[in-house]
């Protein structure tokens, strides 16, 4: 039995969630039921909590409210997706009942579960039940119950556990969606293998080191706190993607990387190769590199100076970057994917880009990042997808700026708020107003494919089929996608609109977007239709009605 839990205890038990969760992302991936390509809530929480689990091994802290002090704010900066944002609401809650604790009770560890459910429920706008709210929730309750008369802390993490799989498997009859698809809700389900992870560990059943995480990003995390600064042989992490535009044979470059470096890794396909290594002389590496062909991204880390005090003292304060000075009263932060895109928001005013959206949820910390250098006083920032809207409003109270997050959906309703913001001549507030009425008066008609099979909404959908979907309602799918189009084009009867923009995908030509110009414009002939080549990935168009 097991009456309290002291830091190094309660660090193996968060160690062991997070690789629990590494381990079955895919499983919690599985049971998303829309069979849109989408950021996976397995992978968004499984990454959450991969930061809280990297910081943790990195800093060590000592003492329960340091352990989570240290895991809250390493997952609030590493929030992905809404999941992701809630994961680190919960453990919020905790830290706040932790804090300046080097142990805790059954009665702490209780009201810690509980005041994370209250921090997570006051921040959710419109909580849903039949999720992992729900499942935190019943399982807090239960804790909180148990530690009324008991102080074994094994039996108290065996009520919260038993109470979880219950409200996990309610979970089918509270959300409409999931009983139409009969299955539980993703994110309880993480919730749950949180708390089965953390009781195996008490019980001595795992250890972090229980879990086969090779090749993950959990495992690949560098740790620089178990040795000294003097042993670190080859100071500079170089990474780098380079395009291959010859003939000339990868494994030349990998016994190049094997007499200047360790740690060397080279991965490569019919296009790019991808590199990782240890070196002294990154630029040595980087002139070899050329010869292969253009780089694409770089970059390099001087993993001694990481490890200094002054690195460490930079990352006790989450690594933030000194803020830009403001330049101007008013600034833009826009999370999109695809060239065109971001030259199109950059054109409206956009003053950072953060690379995202679906399938790429952007953590918390990224958005953050552009948000502080944007040279503005007060900074707007377009989410751009309903998945990242949480992500970014996580950075309204730790950015030195002031943030203001227009929770657009779509790219089209981020464009269309940009389009019609004056930063030079209105108000906060006007700039505010403008840009909610913009993206009401936006609907947003996508083109992309099934990423699973699936039984939806009445629709048998076959991977790899074509879906079309407007407001996110499924329209339906099918092998031929001018049929689609067709009934796409009928659903906008009821909306009339205007205006008509299509932006293209990576994999659509332009000839091919011209046809669908000319469908729409048959179709809708007092609509003005415009292309763009967005560049965008996932969707093969992203049709803009206003």
């Amino acid at each position: 039995m097991k009456e309290t839990i002291d830091g190094v205890i309660f660090t193996d038990m968060l160690l062991c969630a997070a690789a629990a969760l590494e381990t079955n992302k895919q499983s919690l991936n599985d049971l998303n039921v829309f069979p849109v390509p989408d950021g996976d809530t397995g992978t968004n929480m499984s990454m959450t909590m991969g930061a809280g689990a990297a910081e943790l091994r990195r800093r060590r802290p000592s003492g329960v409210g340091e352990v989570s002090k240290c895991m809250a704010s390493a997952l609030l900066r590493g929030a992905r997706g809404n999941s992701g944002v809630i994961l680190s609401l919960l453990f919020r809650g905790v830290a706040k009942v932790l804090k300046g604790k080097e142990q805790f009770d059954c009665y702490d560890f209780a009201q810690a579960l509980s005041e994370g459910v209250e921090s997570a429920y006051s921040a959710v706008m419109k909580p849903a039940e039949g999720t992992i709210l729900t499942v935190s929730r019943l399982a807090a309750a239960a804790a909180v119950d148990f530690a009324e008369s008991g102080n074994d802390l094994e039996l108290l993490l065996s009520c919260a556990l038993e109470s979880a799989k219950d409200a996990l498997a309610d979970t089918v009859n509270l959300n409409p969606v999931l009983k139409k698809a009969g299955v539980v809700d993703a994110g309880g389900k993480g919730y749950v293998i949180i708390l089965e992870a953390m009781l195996s560990c008490l019980r001595g059943e795992v250890t972090p080191d229980s879990y086969d995480l090779s090749g993950t990003e959990i495992a690949e995390t560098v740790d620089f706190s178990d040795f000294d600064t003097g042993e670190i042989t080859f100071g500079y992490c170089t990474e780098f993607i380079v395009s291959k535009s010859n003939n000339k044979s990868v494994d030349e470059l990998r016994v190049f990387l094997q007499n200047i470096g360790d740690s060397a890794v080279v991965v490569d396909d019919e296009e790019i190769i991808k590199t990782h290594i240890h070196t002294n002389d990154p630029g040595i590496v980087l002139t070899e590199a050329l010869s292969y062909g253009a780089l694409l991204t770089v970059k390099i880390e001087n993993m001694r100076e990481q490890h200094s005090d002054l690195t460490e003292a930079a990352h006790m304060q989450g690594e933030q970057t000194k803020p830009a000075e403001p330049e101007k009263e008013f600034g833009a932060v826009a999370v999109c994917a695809g060239q065109g895109i971001a030259e199109l928001f950059k054109e409206l005013g956009v003053d950072s880009i953060v690379t995202g959206g679906q399938t790429m949820n952007p953590s918390t910390e990224d958005i953050l990042k552009a948000v502080e250098s944007t040279p503005a006083s007060t900074v707007f920032v377009f989410p751009n997808n309903k998945n990242i809207i949480m992500a970014a409003e996580q950075c309204i109270p730790i950015s030195d700026k002031k943030v203001i997050v227009i929770p657009t959906k779509t790219i089209p309703q981020g464009v269309s708020a940009m389009l019609n913001m004056d930063t030079y001549s209105q108000t906060e507030d006007e700039l505010t107003e403008t840009a909610l009425e913009s993206i009401e008066n936006v609907h947003t008609a996508l083109v992309t494919y099934a990423a699973r099979d699936s039984d939806f909404d009445g629709h048998t959908i076959k991977s790899g089929e074509y879906l079309a979907l407007l407001d996110g309602a499924l329209l339906g799918s099918g092998s031929d996608i001018s049929e689609l189009m067709g009934r796409l084009t009928e659903a906008l009867d009821d909306i009339e609109p205007e205006f008509l923009t299509v932006y293209y995908g990576e994999d659509v030509s332009a000839d091919d977007a011209d046809d669908i110009k000319t469908q729409l414009a048959e179709a809708k002939p007092d609509a003005e239709v415009s292309v763009v080549n967005g560049g965008q990935p996932v969707y093969y168009y992203m049709i803009s009605a206003e």
